[in-house]
């Protein structure tokens, strides 16, 4: 989720970035000071490797794909506005049509998972 919030960092959209300037992102969303380099590389190059950000040539500056932005931003969307909000105990249970549409993405995710011999997790 950290890595999803600091993509769609307005002045990363705009300017790039380098694995530099992430890792100071997410060092400050996660709230720690252990999210070394190599893990910063790691997560680049998977990036990279899902056609979310692409390398600009002959530099160690990254830009979004258009399916990044589309993604990273999804994905902050629905953290935010409809995970946060539902696991908050202090929050009203959410709307019958809510938790049956949860209900039904949570079965087609697990039936995918099996269909893909993923391990489940609880």
């Amino acid at each position: 989720m950290a890595l999803a919030g600091a993509l769609c960092q307005t002045l990363l959209a705009a300017t790039g970035f380098t694995n530099k300037n992430l890792r100071v992102l997410m060092t400050g969303l996660l709230g720690t000071t252990s999210y070394s380099t190599g893990q910063m590389t790691y997560d680049l190059r998977r990036l990279r490797l899902n056609g979310l950000i692409r390398r600009l040539p002959r530099s160690n500056r990254y830009v979004l794909t258009d399916d990044g932005v589309r993604i990273a931003v999804f994905y902050t969307k629905i953290y935010n506005r409809l995970l946060v909000p539902l696991t908050a105990a202090d929050q009203p249970q959410a709307p019958l049509e809510l938790r049956s549409a949860l209900k039904t993405i949570t079965q087609h995710v697990d039936d995918y998972a099996a269909q893909a011999r993923l391990p489940r997790v609880s």
